[in-house]
C-alpha cells in the first residue's frame, strides 16, 4: 500500500512539474526559432531564374480551416514548412522531451482542454495564414483601366455635381503628382520595398485572439515592374513565404507555394499595390468614373472622398462557381491640403453557396495609410505606408462567425522610371500555368483523393473559398 501510494505522489509531482506556468515560460525561452537569413537576398528579377514550381501544398490542406483554436496566446506570421516550435507533434526541444514528465504534462493539459492535437492546431493555422498571405501579397484593383486613358475632360454643364467633383479632385491630384505631361513620358517603372507582416487578431464567437508581441512580426521585401500597355509584374517574400504575380496586358496570373500557377479571373486589372502612391497616372484612371460623396477628416488632414462601385458586368465575369462576389466598392480619400492621395479603402463581398449546405458570406476590407511623399524625377510617390485587411466571415449560424485581422507596415527603398533593357520578355507568364479555374490548380495528396464524397464537397468549398478570397 505504501509503494502504490509513492508511485501515485511521485506521479502527482511530474504532472505539476509538467504544468508549471514557470516551467512552460523557461522551455518557450528556450525554443524560440533562428531567423533566416534576409528575405531581400531571395528576390531576384531575371526570366532565368523564375521558376513557376514552388513546393504543392498539399499537405497543407484541410476541409474546414474556419476551426479556430488558440494556443500560448497568440498567432505568429505565416512560415513556409513545419514550425520549429511544433515539431513532433509536441512542442519543446530534444532535451525538454528527455526530462520526466514534460511529456506527461503536456499530454494532461491536452487531455483536460479536450483540444485537437497540436500538429491538427499547426495545420489549421498555417492555412489561415496562408490564405491571409495570398489575399494581401498582390491583390488586384476592382476594374480594368489602362494608364493610356486619357482623363474625362472637366465639364460643368449637364453633369452631376458629384461627378463634376470628382473630376476636379482628379485633376489637382494629376497636378500635384507631377502633371500629366511628365506621367505619359514614363515607359515603365521600377520599386523595391521592405515590409513587415503580422496576424494581429483572430476572433470567433467564443473568444479572440490577439497578438501580444507586434515586434514578432515577420520581415520581407518586394519588388514591382510596371510597363505601358498594362503590363506589371510583383514579387514579395516574407517568413519563408513567396508570391508572385504578373500581367502580360492580355491576362492576370498568380504564383502561390500552395496554389501553383494560375490565371485570375475576370478582366484584366491593375495591381493594387500600384495604387497604393506608386502609379498616380493608374490611380487617375481607376477613379475617372468615381463619384464625390462628400469629407472626411482623415489622420487629422481634411479629405475629399471619391466613391467607386464595380459595374455588376465585371462581377459577374470575375464570381466562379459556387463563389459570387455580390459587391466590390474602392474609395479614394483625397488631401484637400496637397491634392495627394492619403489613404485607400475598398471591399468586396463574397457569398459562397454549397451544395445543400448554409451560404456562407466572406468580407474582405482593405485600409491602406499612404505617407512620407517625395518626388522621383519629379513624381511625387509615397514612401510608406500601412494596411490592416479584415477577413469577416459569417453565415446563418452565429457560432460559425470569425473576423481576422493582418497588418502591413511598408517602406518604398527605391524607385526607377524608365529603366533601360524592360522588354516584353520580363513579363510572360509562366510555363505551368494553368488557364482553367484557380479551384482546378488546386494540388492533393493521394489520400486527399481517397477520401469520401462529403469531404470532397468540403474541399470544393475551401478552394471556392480561396478562388473568392483572392478575387
Amino acid at each position: 500500500m505504501e509503494k502504490k501510494q509513492g508511485f501515485f505522489s511521485a506521479l502527482r509531482h511530474e504532472v505539476v512539474r509538467g504544468l508549471s506556468p514557470s516551467r512552460s515560460r523557461t522551455r518557450s525561452r528556450s525554443v524560440s526559432p533562428a531567423r533566416s537569413s534576409s528575405p531581400m537576398t531571395a528576390l531576384s528579377w531575371g526570366r532565368k531564374n523564375f521558376t513557376g514550381g514552388g513546393g504543392g501544398g498539399a499537405g497543407y490542406y484541410v476541409t474546414q480551416p474556419e476551426l479556430l483554436i488558440e494556443r500560448s496566446g497568440s498567432l505568429r506570421p505565416v512560415m513556409e514548412g513545419p514550425d520549429p516550435d511544433e515539431g513532433g507533434g509536441g512542442g519543446g526541444s530534444v532535451g525538454d522531451s528527455k526530462r520526466l514528465g514534460s511529456g506527461l504534462g503536456n499530454w494532461v493539459k491536452g487531455q483536460l482542454s479536450r483540444a485537437p492535437s497540436v500538429a491538427a492546431t499547426a495545420a489549421y493555422r498555417r492555412n489561415d495564414l496562408r490564405l491571409l498571405l495570398g489575399v494581401m501579397g498582390a491583390p488586384l484593383a476592382p476594374i480594368h483601366v489602362s494608364s493610356s486613358d486619357p482623363l474625362p475632360h472637366l465639364s460643368i454643364k449637364n453633369t452631376p455635381i458629384e461627378t463634376s467633383s470628382a473630376q476636379y479632385i482628379l485633376q489637382q491630384y494629376t497636378a500635384a503628382s507631377g502633371g500629366q505631361k511628365l506621367q505619359s513620358s514614363i515607359k515603365n517603372a521600377y520599386a523595391m520595398g521592405k515590409l513587415k507582416m503580422i496576424t494581429s487578431e483572430l476572433q470567433t464567437a467564443t473568444r479572440t485572439v490577439r497578438n501580444r508581441n507586434p515586434s514578432k512580426a515577420e520581415s520581407g521585401g518586394f519588388v514591382l515592374w510596371q510597363m505601358n500597355p498594362d503590363m506589371w509584374y510583383v514579387e514579395l517574400s516574407v517568413g519563408g513565404n513567396k508570391v508572385r504575380a504578373g500581367c502580360n496586358g492580355k491576362l492576370v496570373w498568380r504564383h502561390t507555394p500552395w496554389l501553383g500557377s494560375h490565371t485570375a479571373k475576370g478582366p484584366v486589372r491593375p495591381l493594387r499595390r500600384g495604387l497604393q502612391g506608386l502609379d498616380p497616372r493608374t490611380t487617375a484612371a481607376m477613379f475617372a468614373e468615381a463619384k464625390c460623396i462628400g469629407e472626411k477628416n482623415v489622420n487629422g488632414e481634411d479629405c475629399f472622398i471619391l466613391k467607386l462601385c464595380t459595374d455588376p458586368e465585371t462581377l459577374k465575369a470575375r464570381s466562379e462557381g459556387p463563389a459570387e462576389i455580390i459587391r466590390h466598392v474602392l474609395s479614394g480619400y483625397f488631401s484637400q491640403k496637397t491634392g495627394l492621395l492619403v489613404h485607400i479603402e475598398d471591399s468586396h463581398l463574397t457569398r459562397i453557396q454549397s451544395n445543400g449546405g448554409d451560404t456562407v458570406f466572406w468580407e474582405t476590407t482593405y485600409n491602406s495609410s499612404l505617407d512620407d511623399y517625395r518626388q522621383v524625377e519629379g513624381i511625387m510617390i509615397a514612401h510608406s505606408g500601412h494596411s490592416v485587411v479584415t477577413l469577416f466571415r459569417f453565415g446563418e449560424v452565429a457560432m460559425s462567425h470569425t473576423r481576422t485581422k493582418m497588418e502591413e507596415s511598408w517602406t518604398i527603398e527605391e524607385v526607377a522610371f524608365n529603366v533601360p533593357g524592360l522588354s516584353l520578355d520580363c513579363f510572360i507568364p509562366p510555363a505551368d500555368l494553368k488557364t482553367g479555374s484557380v479551384t482546378d490548380s488546386c494540388e492533393y495528396g493521394q489520400e486527399e483523393r481517397g477520401k469520401s464524397n462529403n469531404s470532397v464537397a468540403l474541399s470544393a468549398a475551401h478552394r471556392a473559398k480561396v478562388a473568392a478570397l483572392e478575387n
